[in-house]
């Protein structure tokens, strides 16, 4: 029995003294802590000490540690103890963040997606990654513009071919323009983060296996989540294998989300337009998005779900379950087929197809810019299903915007204002084959003298189980060069199949 006590003590110890070999305290290599001095020259000594043995823990306890780029290693996780802020320092003349390395495609997609060391936290190659804790990282120094003046950073924490990631329980505000910008990325688990930030929250572009859940965001001034998959590598590689699952995310005022006052006074975003703070697929789309699931997720004051691929990318099965939102001040589904074609000469125009959505709630939907679906001429989005969806529209639309023509723009940048406000209450759908819209509920809180669904080159759709509760008598559908029209079950229209209409209202 004694010898067992003893077997067990020397196990204890030898473990907690594995532990301390490996635990590296930044205090320890010269961090003060006080957040004047700049402590990023001590952060990355122990980064570097960790990694020669191997890997391990730099730790962060109760402080404010201003730093300007701090260097990842392989095999390293940064812990910030409850107390602990890790502050991005303003740069001067003589300090600052590390400069931009060349990148040349960066003509392919904005300065912000093409480099990566100009950042708060950065690595590139690496592998077995991990931030975490209970503490803070504020970017408070970091510029929330695409800023080329040698010494600015723009991001917090960029990751750039990495693998084995993870970032799971800190709180980060202020973030400049991503609070994660992650390219290339394999492996990478998102868990538990609170970000309240002035531009994108969380930035996953051409990365594969990634699971995003439990995390808040607000970013009034820019996307919450973005999945995107430019050509800032250098070659064409897919979004794919994505959950993103018991998200919140909001356009509330900045910092308000943190300190639980959601406010809502300002009105800034980069097109001066509404907040956004959405969940989005796209812009950065030369390569594609597939495998994707979005689940149990709330959007407030905020924009909708968009869904974009306008560069060249294949958008491809992609489901959406299980989505509220309320106080939507643009389309609450998105989705858009383009022809931006920012991508290398000769690169083919996308497709978006195979995407299904699923028990949405919407309430409070701004009726000027309702659920918008375009692709283009001669490139239809094809095969969308919609079950389960209910919205109610603020209503207030009148006759003479029934009239209103929807330009192509082709080009564009996509955003669901681009067309300007549009002729239907509640859909408008161009340039779209094989659509199934099951079980679809529309409320008006003020008549609407638009028609509620418009459909303008469309081929095979059918409306199972269509309420739509309206205070005048204006058409549920206007019908232009529509094929293969069927209506089953529906709320004041019969049952009917349409083979061929040029125009027509129901």
């Amino acid at each position: 029995m004694k010898t067992k006590m003893i077997i067990l003590l020397c196990c204890m110890f030898f473990s907690t003294m594995m532990q301390a070999i490996n635990w590296y305290n930044v205090r320890d290599f010269g961090a003060t802590g006080n957040g004047k001095t700049i402590d990023s020259q001590a952060i990355n000594k122990a980064i570097k000490a960790a990694s020669k043995a191997g890997g391990g823990t730099v730790f962060f306890p109760a402080g404010i540690y201003a730093s300007y780029s701090i260097h990842l290693q392989n095999n390293i996780t940064l812990q910030l103890d409850a107390g602990a802020v890790l502050k991005a320092a303003f740069p001067t003349q003589i300090e600052g963040f590390d400069s931009i390395e060349p990148n040349a495609y960066s003509q392919y997609q904005d300065f912000g997606h093409s480099h990566w060391k100009n950042s708060l936290i950065w690595g590139i190659g690496l592998e077995n990654i991990t931030i975490c804790g209970q503490g803070m990282i504020d970017g408070q120094g970091l510029t929330r513009e695409e800023s080329h003046i040698p010494g600015v950073g723009n991001k917090v924490i960029s990751l750039k071919l990495c693998r084995n990631v993870l970032l799971k329980d800190v709180k980060m505000e202020r973030c400049g323009h991503f609070a994660l910008l992650a390219t290339g990325v394999d492996n990478m688990t998102i868990d538990n983060l609170l970000i309240d930030t002035n531009r994108d929250g969380l930035d996953v572009d051409a990365c594969r296996n990634v699971r995003i859940s439990n995390c808040t965001i607000n970013s009034p001034y820019d996307d919450a989540i973005v999945l995107k998959a430019s050509y800032a590598l250098g070659f064409f590689r897919n979004t794919e294998n994505v959950t993103i699952s018991n998200c919140y995310v909001s356009g509330y005022d900045l910092g308000s989300v943190m300190d639980g006052t959601y406010q809502h006074f300002q009105n800034q975003a980069p097109d001066q337009s509404f907040p956004v703070g959405r969940i989005k697929l796209g812009t950065e789309s030369s390569g594609g998005f597939n495998n994707i699931t979005i689940t149990n997720c709330i959007f407030e004051h905020c924009r909708g779900l968009a869904l974009e691929t306008v560069d060249g990318g294949d958008l491809k099965n992609i489901t959406v379950s299980n989505i509220v939102m309320t106080d939507m001040n643009s389309s609450p589904i998105f989705l858009r087929l383009g022809a931006r074609m920012r991508s290398p000469k000769g690169t083919p125009i996308g497709q978006l197809h195979r995407v299904s959505i699923d028990n949405v709630r919407v309430y409070n939907a701004d009726s000027h810019y309702v659920c918008l679906f375009s692709g283009l001429p001669e490139h239809p989005m094809e095969d969308i299903k919609l079950n389960n969806i209910s919205i109610y529209y603020q209503g207030g639309g009148i006759k003479e915007q029934a009239a209103l023509i929807v330009p192509e723009k082709e080009t564009a940048y996509p955003e669901p204002t681009m067309f300007g406000e549009l002729p239907a209450a509640a859909f408008y759908i161009r340039h779209a084959k094989n659509l199934q819209m099951n079980n679809i509920d529309i409320y008006y809180k003020q008549p609407d003298e638009r028609p509620s669904i418009v459909l303008d080159d469309v081929q095979s759709i059918s409306f199972d189980n269509l309420n739509i509760r309206k205070a005048n008598q204006a058409p549920i559908f206007l019908l232009k060069n529509v094929s293969d029209f069927r209506t089953f079950h529906c709320r004041n229209i019969k049952d009917m199949l349409i083979e061929n209409k040029d125009e027509q209202t129901y």
